[in-house]
């Protein structure tokens, strides 16, 4: 469903104004070294931590820079989006900056966690199965009936360039320890923050190689880049990634990543799991399974660090507490 998406493009020009709107509003999050990891990777590993962002989630930074621009008539009507949980919670907490009202499609099965932070923050919840239902296709009486904006998960230009400020933030801060990025590993999706953080990093830093990490079943991002085509994951699978389990790569990220993406590894569960105890044990950070697929590339060698200055993004931490405490046991 593209009927509200812009057809400007995405630019590097835009990740930067972007980054201005959400000045003293996001959190310019830290971007983290630890020997332990270095060692692991046998090069030096640069961690962009988004599980301190506002919701717990990268997702905040697009979702503010969209509807910060949204007129008065628009934000009076309201804002829709659909996510599993982590743009939910970006969409309802940017809303009620904003002071406008916010329905969120999500799938019924999605962490408990995510669907209380989407009420706390006033949003009204919109169930269905996402096995059997087509979110985007609910989407579309709503929009017709209620006239509210669009604030899609990741296939809008707001929403692009505003997750590319994390990349440009990396490389400043990258640049104040006296360093440049051989490369930056994104966990990946639909490709919001693939695509936007690959627009700028081509203005910035052309010589950093974007890759991009995935889970098993739900690879068909890396698979679509390599076919030339935007393949279709088999979305009856199931995966604890949740964050992260889009059945497509965008219409607009798709040529994006297509031009920018220089690699791509897909990670089982197990790999992400141990990437999860890794950031508890030696990072002392909670990351969601579908936010440690990139710590999990690296730390498999699956992407071969060695002698390199690697960046990546710890992209989410809303994780259920069961889940979470059983998978710590499980490795313990």
């Amino acid at each position: 469903m593209t009927s509200q998406n812009d057809d400007r493009l995405v630019t590097a020009d835009g990740v930067r104004k972007a980054a201005e709107r959400i000045k003293g509003h996001a959190i310019r999050t830290p971007l983290i070294e630890n020997e332990m990891l270095n060692e692991a990777a046998g090069g030096r590993v640069l961690v962009k931590a988004e599980v301190l962002q506002l919701g717990g989630s990268f997702k905040y930074r697009g979702a503010f820079n969209r509807i910060s621009q949204l007129s008065a008539e628009q934000l009076e009507k309201g804002v829709l989006a659909w996510s599993s949980g982590n743009h939910a919670q970006g969409v309802a907490r940017a809303a009620q900056h904003f002071t406008t009202p916010a329905k969120i499609i999500m799938p019924t099965d999605a962490p408990e966690l995510k669907i209380e932070q989407v009420r706390k923050f006033g949003a009204e919840i919109i169930f269905y199965d996402r096995y059997t239902e087509d979110r985007e296709e609910i989407a579309k009486p709503i929009i017709e009936e209620t006239g509210m904006a669009l604030a899609p998960s990741y296939d809008h230009p707001d929403i692009i360039e505003g997750q590319g400020t994390l990349a440009l933030e990396s490389v400043d801060d990258a640049r104040a320890l006296g360093v440049e990025l051989d490369a930056f590993i994104i966990c990946c999706g639909g490709g919001g923050m693939t695509s936007g953080c690959a627009t700028i990093l081509e203005d910035i830093s052309p010589s950093t190689e974007v890759w991009i990490a995935e889970p098993e079943g739900f690879d068909e991002t890396w698979a679509s880049i390599q076919k030339g085509e935007r393949l279709t994951a088999d979305i009856t699978q199931h995966t604890i990634c949740d964050a992260i389990a889009t059945p497509t790569p965008g219409l607009l990220t798709f040529p994006i990543m297509q031009r920018l993406v220089r690699g791509g590894v897909t990670l089982s569960e197990a790999e992400v799991e141990h990437a999860m105890v890794f950031a508890f044990k030696y990072l002392k950070l909670v990351v969601e399974p579908g936010g440690a697929v990139a710590l999990a590339a690296i730390l498999t060698g699956k992407f071969d660090g060695r002698g390199k200055t690697t960046a990546l993004t710890l992209s989410g931490g809303n994780i259920d507490p069961l889940l979470y405490s059983s998978i710590l046991a499980k490795y313990s």
